[in-house]
């Protein structure tokens, strides 16, 4: 049986689908949310894989689901309308903005930033993160691992040219690091859980104090602009939220059912939930988290990972802020 409070989360996104709607037929839109089709893009082991048991399954329109390995791929699937909604971190759409792209940044998503992690072997002389100077370092281009990376070493006044750098997907670079051929692996997720486990990997530091924790919600512009599907999205956006609150009381089932999904083994999941930084909660857009890609941005043009400065200002949407916000803690 769900737990109240996914009961009570219910109530609320009924409450707000019905309102949504009603605001949509004063202004003119036409369709029914049940003649919806909500397209929505996810990872392997994401939030869908527990919204039945959070009791969030039972959405008054269609939901269809695409998996996708990465946020740029996330962002490309929106751009190409072959998707409504998805989330990513804050690094994707910059590599984006200046081409005025119909996708509006809708939602932050706040949450742990201690997966972000930078691994050394277990029988590595490195102690400190300046001590990467001359070192062998994977991480994933264009993604938090990448960022992470360039504070990391900002931090120590050193750049690229300092290091030999080595851009490899999750898996390669998990390889690489496995078999011994990098000093440093940026990596993230429960990738960088599991090597800790295989090959008792040490972390060296992580992306506490360095990366924000937001997690973007993205929507296409068409889909925005289509009452019955921007009132899907919100409805959406609640049970996302219901389900998130859901596996912070029931962790172990929660921990059980990613694993399910992914392969990877439960007390892996669990280990990294116990070392989490934050839980992950569904905010409204604010000043701070337009502010907080803005310095990525920045970051990222001014190491020449982008070609020249971008605004990322107009990529964001506060529309849905007032509905979002009653989702809110």
């Amino acid at each position: 049986m769900p737990s109240s409070i996914a009961l009570d989360r219910r109530s609320v996104i009924a409450a707000l689908g019905a309102a949504t709607l009603t605001a949509c037929a004063k202004a003119g839109g036409g369709g029914r949310l049940a003649d919806v089709t909500l397209r929505v893009a996810n990872y392997k082991g994401g939030v869908e894989t527990f919204m039945k048991a959070a009791g969030q399954d039972a959405a008054p329109y269609k939901l269809s689901f695409a998996e996708f390995a990465g946020g740029n791929l996330i962002t490309e699937a929106i751009l190409a309308g072959a998707v409504d909604l998805g989330s990513m971190s804050e690094i994707p759409p910059i590599f984006v903005a200046a081409s005025k792209p119909p996708m509006r940044l809708i939602a932050v998503q706040k949450g742990d930033v201690n997966s972000q992690v930078v691994l050394i072997p277990h029988d590595s002389a490195i102690t400190r993160p300046a001590q990467l100077k001359g070192k062998k370092v994977g991480y994933v281009r264009a993604t938090t691992s990448h960022y992470l990376l360039l504070k990391l070493l900002e931090e120590q006044k050193l750049g690229f040219g300092d290091i030999t750098p080595i851009a490899l997907s999750p898996q390669d670079g998990r390889a690489a690091f496995e078999r011994g051929s990098l000093d440093a692996w940026v990596a993230y997720g429960v990738q960088a859980t599991a090597v800790r486990a295989t090959v008792g990997a040490r972390v060296l530091t992580t992306g506490l104090g360095r990366l924000s924790g937001n997690y973007l919600f993205a929507a296409g512009e068409a889909a925005l602009l289509d009452p019955p599907r921007r009132a899907a999205i919100i409805d959406y956006l609640g049970r996302v939220q219901a389900s998130y609150r859901w596996s912070d009381a029931h962790p172990a089932e929660w921990a059980e059912l990613v694993a399910k999904a992914t392969g990877v083994p439960a007390a892996l999941y669990a280990q990294q939930r116990r070392e989490r930084s934050a839980p992950t909660r569904l905010a409204p857009v604010d000043a701070a988290a337009i502010a907080s890609q803005q310095a990525v941005a920045d970051g990222f043009a001014k190491a020449g990972v982008i070609p020249k400065r971008v605004d990322v200002a107009p990529l964001w949407d506060t529309a849905l802020n007032a509905d979002l916000g009653r989702l809110s803690d």
